[in-house]
């Protein structure tokens, strides 16, 4: 296992001295190994009593690995090699940073996309197996490409069962009619474990050692990090990030999360599911904020914002004023960043392991598939770019004085959250924009690709603190792909769920501007195009 380490300064240096020692004293850590479910107050007994399981995952999952290696070895005796994971969110997010580092193959759909999806349809079926994630079992996106995928195979003449894997909790809906179905292999993941906090069960295991990662030395180094997080003593890292993260005062409540030369590729988006989702709630909780270590966030100095950076082990890093220095391999990062997370529910005063506000989302999205209402007419048109907005809009007429009109509405220590609903392989290059928006708005800006980012930062936008505005790009599909035996297509669930989220979020009071692109490359450039004039101008009037 690569050294961890721990380095703070301001804010978070202040926050460990302020709870590090009561940390110990209430022997915080081996309680949570323990699966003490009383640190969290009356009200998050019921729900932490059997989310716990995340502790002993690591030892718990031995038991799996021999299973995987053996199903892994026999698909590629069979030809197949390539292994594409239906899943969302915490399903999702934690295989593709596994294998995202360690350099294997591991094809993540984890969108409605059409476009996305037929274009995982479309390459290299003959050689393919999916595993389909879900720890509830009734996952809509997931039963959708679970659905589609077995089409597929049926069609190209494929036996379709001997290519369906399945990872979800004992007794689910899936669980059961999977074993009726016959697919290929059932694995049960923990049910005591959340779906965050998941990366080192099945759900982590399964994708990522059918993919080719070393899931044994992965589990091993995990354990290793258990050992040392299950101490109560000064030099616990978890619990000095947990200060980090919830422990500030005034409370620092964006956490930007920059990648600075760990080797660890993705991390920040995994980090960012488990921060959001676990404090984003009662109206309280921390933003992660996911950045590049010379995002303008890093730089800008502002009161609420702590900058946690990961950086290699042996790496001589200068940190700047409130600043986190955290080095550590993969699995060993994930168990501190799960246990600190629950230190930090501790401090905020909030259950870590519920999410309130997930479900109004898919229940709006949901009762727009069955209404089938015809869209919200748009307040106008700029080329390539259909605008729609709430009174804040006052007389922007062009998609730039839209844009300008959302950000007069971010407070001083608001945020602005970009949310594109469509294809984020395809077009990734979006995601450039949120640089230029922080620079342009002097506010931490959120990128999250729809639907994949209602799993984890959509309860914190919902549950916690009322001060985000919100920049929801959509867009036109060329094609799109019905649902087998279900009565909408891919294209008709993406947008319900793109203008259900919209709407929780408007009934929540918060700022909304939709932009659909009407054409996919040309309002791309566009809204790229828009967003650099405006930086631009604003840079230039700050110079003079």
């Amino acid at each position: 296992m690569s050294t961890l380490s721990y380095d703070a300064t301001g804010a978070a240096r202040k926050a460990l001295e302020q709870h590090l020692s009561a940390l110990v004293e209430d022997r915080i850590a081996t309680r949570i190994f323990a699966k003490d479910h009383t640190l969290w107050g009356p009200d998050a007994e019921a729900e932490s009593s059997v989310r716990l399981g995340w502790v002993e995952a690591a030892t718990v999952s031995q038991p799996l690995v021999d299973g995987i290696l053996e199903l892994r070895d026999a698909l590629r005796a069979e030809g197949v090699t390539r292994i594409v994971l239906c899943g969302m969110g915490g399903s999702s997010l934690a295989p593709e940073v596994i294998a995202g580092t360690a350099g294997v193959e591991l094809t993540v759909l984890d969108s409605t996309d059409p476009e996305q999806v037929g274009a995982a349809l479309a390459d290299r079926l003959s050689e393919t197996a999916i595993v389909v994630s879900s720890k509830s079992g009734s996952t809509l996106e997931t039963d959708s490409q679970r659905r589609i995928f077995e089409q597929a195979f049926t069609e190209a003449g494929i036996d379709a069962k001997s290519r369906i894997i399945i990872v979800t909790d004992p007794g689910s809906p899936l669980d059961k009619a999977s074993r009726e179905a016959g697919y290929r292999a059932i694995f049960n993941a923990d049910p005591n474990v959340g779906g965050r906090y998941s990366a080192l069960t099945a759900f982590g295991l399964v994708p990522s050692g059918l993919a080719g990662v070393d899931i044994q030395s992965f589990l091993d180094e995990a354990e290793e990090a258990a050992e040392i997080l299950n101490e109560d003593a000064p030099e616990n890292i978890g619990l000095a990030l947990g200060t980090a993260l919830g422990g500030t005062n005034p409370l620092r409540d964006k956490i930007v999360i920059a990648e600075d030369g760990s080797g660890i590729v993705g991390f920040a988006d995994w980090a960012e599911q488990l921060i959001a989702e676990s404090t984003g709630k009662l109206g309280t909780g921390v933003l992660p904020v996911v950045a590049g270590p010379s995002a303008p966030e890093v730089s800008s100095g502002a009161e609420d914002v702590l900058v946690v950076r990961l950086v290699a082990a042996d790496a001589d890093v200068e940190l700047g004023e409130n600043e986190v220095a955290i080095a550590g391999g993969l699995a060993a990062q994930m168990m501190v960043w799960e246990f600190a997370t629950a230190v930090a529910g501790r401090l905020l005063g909030i259950n870590p392991f519920d999410q309130p506000d997930v479900e109004a989302a898919k229940v709006a999205a949901r009762g727009l598939l069955d209404a089938q209402p015809e869209p919200t007419p748009a307040a106008f048109t700029d080329g390539a770019i259909e605008v729609r907005g709430g009174e804040w809009l006052g007389s922007a007429g062009t998609a730039a004085d839209a844009v300008s009109a959302l950000l007069s509405q971010l407070d001083t220590n608001g945020y602005l959250s970009v949310q594109a609903y469509f294809d984020r392989l395809a077009y990734s290059q979006l995601e450039g924009i949120r640089d230029e928006l922080a620079q342009l708005s002097r506010r931490p800006v959120t990128f999250g690709w729809g639907p994949r980012f209602l799993h984890s930062t959509g309860q914190f936008h919902k549950g916690g603190p009322a001060i985000g505005v919100f920049l929801q790009v959509t867009a036109a599909s060329s094609e799109d792909l019905a649902i087998p035996e279900r009565p909408f297509t891919f294209g008709e669930l993406i947008a319900a769920q793109a203008a259900g989220d919209a709407q929780v979020l408007s009934e929540h009071g918060r700022p909304v501007l939709r932009l659909h692109l009407t054409e996919r490359a040309a309002g791309v450039a566009q809204l790229q195009e828009i967003v650099s004039s405006l930086a631009a101008r604003a840079a230039s009037a700050t110079d003079s």
